[in-house]
């Protein structure tokens, strides 16, 4: 299963959760964002990962919320990315203009899922991005909110690309989570924080354990 850890924004923490088995480290490129990192920020932590052989092939992902095009993709050179999530009420031919522009990186499409039909949306970028993420909806922010998706609505969610669950995901709740669900991925941004864009590497070693007792199962 990947593992995405999002709202990095500190050298050394990336380093310590790649290190602890994080498959994918999320940086949130939304300046009214707490865990806002700048493009030259993100740049010289990927090349702290690609310079370690253990942390080189960690997937680093750029969140954005209705970015032009040609924003991402100077992000996306500048910060060294090798993926984009695009987290706002991007269309899907957007999502395929830039799968099109940028073949080597990944695209993500986020969902803040308020019910179940809002799930029908998703249907729209299934064969348009590499992956789908179901975040929890919150009016006031589009993640890192803590806020726990209703897992009971997901219930006959089957699409046709890998996808990531999201929203308020803890280590103390991710087995209760994964009994219920079955996603390709998952992703925790404030389910493993001190504070908003400050990790807490107990916490995140924790979800690990729990995730090594749930396979041993």
């Amino acid at each position: 299963m990947q593992v995405k850890i999002c709202g990095i924004t500190q050298a050394g923490q990336a380093q310590a959760i790649a290190h602890l088995g994080a498959t994918a480290l999320g940086f949130i490129c939304v300046p009214a964002s707490p865990r806002y990192v700048t493009m030259h920020q993100i740049g010289a932590i990927a090349a702290g990962l690609q310079a370690d052989t253990e942390t080189r092939h960690v997937e680093r992902i750029g969140v954005f919320v209705d970015a032009s095009a040609d924003h991402i993709r100077q992000v996306v050179t500048q910060g060294h990315l090798s993926g984009i999530q695009l987290h706002g009420s991007e269309p899907p031919e957007m999502a395929q203009a830039l799968k099109q522009a940028m073949p080597h990186i990944k695209v993500i499409k986020a969902f803040r899922v308020r019910s179940p039909e809002s799930l029908s949306a998703v249907e729209r970028y299934d064969h348009h991005v590499d992956a789908l993420l179901l975040d929890a909806f919150a009016p006031q922010a589009h993640g890192g909110t803590g806020q726990t998706l209703d897992w009971t609505t997901l219930g006959s969610f089957q699409p046709e690309s890998p996808w990531f669950l999201a929203g308020g995901l803890t280590p103390a709740n991710i087995a209760q989570a994964l009994h219920h669900l079955h996603p390709d991925g998952i992703d925790l941004s404030s389910g493993v924080e001190q504070a908003p864009g400050q990790k807490d590497l107990r916490k995140v070693t924790q979800l690990f354990r729990n995730l090594a007792a749930i396979r041993a199962l």
